[in-house]
């Protein structure tokens, strides 16, 4: 007697699905043709997975899975269900923790009080997903979304209007992200969301723009309000440059010109590099000690390093109490 034969379902790893074909060459949970719109299968995929079937590549379209509990307890790599389409399928109130979805698709799911703690989630598409009330807390999305890779790979094939489209698609999904997060009370990963937000919204501007220049200084001063570092980085570098321009140019001490000068002996040449440094921090931090002061082209240096120096630092205040407050 001839057996009956297997799912034609095999993962890009490797692995193949022992499942009864139903006649279409693939079994019932790799069936991409059969609609399983409104089915109630939590209990059944629960099944399947604990007598070890293969999760990859599941096709559970629009199938309602609501309080699925997939949690593999003692496992650290959790199951996989990588490469899986579920396509607006319920999944409200699952137990997901510690799984593998990658490559997949969770469009406009129902992850609604889900729990997707420590879950993988790179390179699989989460557009329009419900996350009110999820657990997201060491969510792994890797370094970029879906969305996002193929826009960069867009813009190498010059198709910006595709491109343009994929970084609105990643906008939105990073808004989501921070809505989930903050309502949860993870500020941080919040932040780290927003950043990730404007970032795209920045990718959508035309070259040239007058907002993409703004958006570019915005960004490179202070991180779009979300990285108070690089407020700190900019500090320095103006207080460098201004230094080298004051040692370049000159500055008065005690009715002295100090600047560079071939005619001065190398330790000469440093204590007035080093004095260049000296009036360069008291000037940026407004101090104005009044022991040197700008003369020539240094007084137009002096004005703008004041003037930049006195919005850096309260620049640095609110975006680092910012931070520091969540």
């Amino acid at each position: 007697m001839n057996s009956k034969p297997c799912c034609q379902y095999h993962s890009p790893d490797g692995k193949r699905c022992q499942e009864i074909d139903m006649g279409s060459g693939f079994c019932f949970w790799h069936d991409a043709k059969f609609d399983k719109s409104g089915l109630e299968l939590t209990q059944k995929l629960e099944r399947y997975a604990k007598r070890g079937g293969l999760l990859q590549g599941l096709e559970l379209k629009r199938a309602n899975l609501e309080g699925l509990n997939l949690v593999k307890f003692g496992d650290h790599n959790g199951y996989d269900l990588s490469h899986g389409n579920f396509y607006r399928a319920n999944l409200r109130g699952a137990h997901l923790f510690n799984n593998t979805i990658e490559h997949a698709s969770l469009m406009k799911a129902d992850l609604r009080e889900a729990n997707l703690h420590c879950c993988k989630l790179e390179n699989t598409n989460i557009l329009g997903v419900k996350l009110d009330n999820a657990r997201i807390d060491n969510l792994q999305l890797g370094e970029q979304l879906m969305q996002e890779s193929r826009a960069h790979k867009a813009l190498k094939e010059k198709a910006p209007e595709d491109a343009i489209d994929l970084f609105l698609q990643s906008e939105e999904i990073y808004r989501l992200l921070r809505k989930a997060a903050e309502q949860q009370g993870l500020f941080e990963m919040a932040g780290k969301y927003t950043y990730n937000e404007l970032r795209m919204r920045h990718q959508q501007y035309p070259k040239r723009s007058k907002k993409r220049l703004v958006s570019n200084a915005i960004n490179l001063l202070c991180g779009y309000g979300e990285k108070p570092e690089n407020v700190i980085r900019f500090s320095l570098s103006m207080i460098v440059v201004c230094a080298l321009l004051y040692f370049l140019f000159g500055i008065s001490y005690q009715d002295q010109i100090i600047q560079l000068s071939q005619n001065n002996s190398f330790s000469e040449n440093l204590s007035a590099l080093l004095n260049s440094f000296y009036f360069s921090v008291v000037t940026f931090t407004t101090l104005g000690y009044g022991d040197i002061t700008p003369v020539g082209i240094s007084r137009f240096i002096a004005s703008i390093e004041a003037f930049t120096g006195s919005f850096s630092l309260a620049l640095f205040v609110v975006v680092f109490v910012k931070r520091m407050t969540r």
